[in-house]
């Protein structure tokens, strides 16, 4: 495997674990969608994902993790969120 495409699966993965942890911590009542902490993942495995599936030419999953980012971003700006 080229040490770039074991690179980018490593963001991927990473990417993945930004979002489904923090889901996962928020659906179990642990952390609450409205904060920073949650938000920031969110934007940071979007970003991760988004690399990852630009770098497979996965361009459908590549642009809805730009979508994904960009919800991320405008609820970081548009929102008062609680630390």
């Amino acid at each position: 495997m080229p040490s770039s495409t074991l690179f980018f699966d490593i963001l991927g993965w990473l990417g993945a674990a930004c979002v489904v942890i923090p889901y996962a911590l928020v659906v179990t009542g642990r952390l609450a969608g409205t904060t920073t902490t949650y938000r920031a993942a969110n934007i940071v495995g979007g970003v991760l994902l988004m690399l990852n599936t630009w770098y497979h030419e996965a361009y459908p999953s590549a642009a809805v993790n730009v979508l994904w980012i960009a919800i991320g971003v405008y609820a970081m700006s548009r929102r008062r969120v609680v630390p």
